[in-house]
């Protein structure tokens, strides 16, 4: 999993002398390769510099920097005065992108290695985490990190953050639809906004491969849809910090603060947009493989199965739409549901029939998860409601979809929450507690779609409007 890295160069060379103190210094692995000793090298070095005779040319994985500088050397190996970092993961993995801009936002320099296209990249990850395929996998000095939060690395890195002492208008916690329609809208009305987002920006729309029903657009990218809503509300004025996990909320004499595993926010207003994330199904082999063979995003993992064999679990719209997604790549997909008809919408179903590589098994109900002998899924045992006799599907992996639960439990003891643990609002979403608004997926009667979770930040923000104004 190293780069290959050359070094063309002479004794005689002042800066290709620099180079090798680096990487020496570095504990960098290279060859050297001494132009005046290997003839064929100085005709090497011109073609890679169209004619130039630059030395030291420095080939790191085939690609040529000429003279390079120690800081771009530093960038492209993830040289920092703490120690070397590398960083694998990929472009769709939420928790990658959150990582990538911690590190980039505090200058520190890392190697991105794509588990995707990269050789060995995705067997490394599963042997650091001892058979779990987890990304971001963060290796600091040679030792491995899954899915380090920002508080973790600031304190592996020893980052000093600077408070943040500004009392904000408007603190939006979750940076989904809701969230980010709620900022541009405050900042529309010249109220400064922030947004904490504990993982990255977009929520669980950022996951969704493809959405057909947002207003305005045939289909969109889910990650595409989120971007522009970031832009739009940065553009306008507002703040995005990632990383950021709410703790505790004070309320004090005319603000609230808002703790967080890092920081220390004040507001004079608060709506909690955070979403909700996927329900499991309880069964016995379930926790144990959770990341080794059983997910719950197949946008964020379906590129594992690529050609193999997965099943889904679920009858909703969010089962047959990310069954279908597997589909186009997945050798076969079988989709396993407890009821007789699927919940999904008629314009689901209609489509399932265009896979033929797609199974169904309708009044089936999933019962245990059985591991082979590298602690890995290899198939799932079912009970048949009709005849209650059990049956088994083997396949690569599992991909569960039945359902959701808010993320409210950081504020459990602060507002009032349903029984499910929703959100319970009044009016413009206001919350039991003044100034503490709530709005997209964990309010209590959202309903859990795009289009709906930016009406939802509209309602919040005029509740922003009403309340700051007394």
């Amino acid at each position: 999993m190293n780069k290959e890295i050359k070094m063309f160069g002479a004794e005689w060379c002042p800066d290709c002398r620099r180079t090798k103190e680096f990487f020496t210094k570095n504990n960098i692995k290279f060859e050297y390769i001494n132009i005046d000793i290997t003839p064929e090298a100085s005709q090497l070095v011109e073609g890679y510099n169209k004619g130039k005779r630059i030395i030291p040319t420095v080939l790191i994985d085939d690609v040529a920097y000429s003279n390079p500088q120690n800081f771009e050397l530093a960038q492209q190996l993830g040289v920092n005065k703490q120690g070397r970092l590398k960083l694998f993961g990929a472009d769709w993995c939420p928790d990658c992108q959150r990582a990538k801009h911690f590190l980039q936002d505090n200058q520190i320099n890392f190697e991105f290695v794509d588990v995707e296209t990269t050789e060995g990249a995705s067997e490394f990850v599963m042997n650091a985490n001892n058979g779990k395929r987890i990304i971001p996998t963060i290796l600091f000095n040679d030792k491995p990190y899954s899915n380090p939060d920002n508080a973790t690395l600031m304190a592996l890195l020893a980052i000093d953050k600077v408070a943040d002492t500004k009392i904000y208008d408007v603190l939006i916690v979750g940076g989904g639809a809701a969230g980010l329609t709620t900022a541009i809208y405050a900042q529309r009305d010249r109220f400064d906004s922030i947004i904490l987002e504990k993982k990255n920006i977009g929520g669980n729309a950022f996951i969704t491969k493809k959405i057909e029903n947002y207003p305005g657009f045939k289909e969109v990218s889910g990650p595409d849809l989120m971007d522009r809503m970031a832009d739009q509300a940065e553009t306008l004025g507002t703040k995005i910090e990632t990383g950021e996990e709410i703790i505790n909320i004070e309320k004090t004499q005319g603000f609230f603060k808002v703790f967080t595993k890092t920081q220390e926010y004040r507001s004079k207003s608060i709506v909690i947009g955070t979403g909700s994330t996927y329900r499991t199904l309880g069964i016995e082999g379930e926790q144990e493989l959770i990341g080794s063979g059983i997910h719950f995003c197949a946008t964020c993992d379906g590129a594992f199965y690529r050609d193999k064999e997965v099943i889904v679990i679920g009858g909703g719209n969010s089962a047959l739409e990310e069954g279908m997604f597997l589909a186009g790549f997945c050798k076969k997909v079988s989709i396993i549901h407890r009821s007789e008809q699927f919940s999904a919408n008629e314009i689901y179903t209609e489509k399932l029939a265009s896979f033929a590589n797609i199974e169904i098994y309708l009044n089936k109900a999933p019962k245990a998860f059985i591991a082979n002998e590298s602690a890995s899924f290899e198939k799932m045992i079912y009970t048949d409601n009709e005849t209650g006799k059990d049956g088994e599907i083997k396949a690569d992996g599992v991909f569960v979809f039945i359902g959701l639960i808010p993320n409210t439990k950081p504020f459990e003891g602060l507002i009032n929450l349903s029984q499910s643990g929703h959100i319970l609002t009044k009016g413009l979403n206001e919350t039991s507690v003044p100034g503490i608004f709530a709005a997209g997926d964990c309010r209590f009667g959202a309903i859990a779609q795009v289009a709906a979770a930016t009406g939802e930040g509209v309602v919040a923000s005029f509740g922003i409007k009403e309340y700051l104004k007394k």
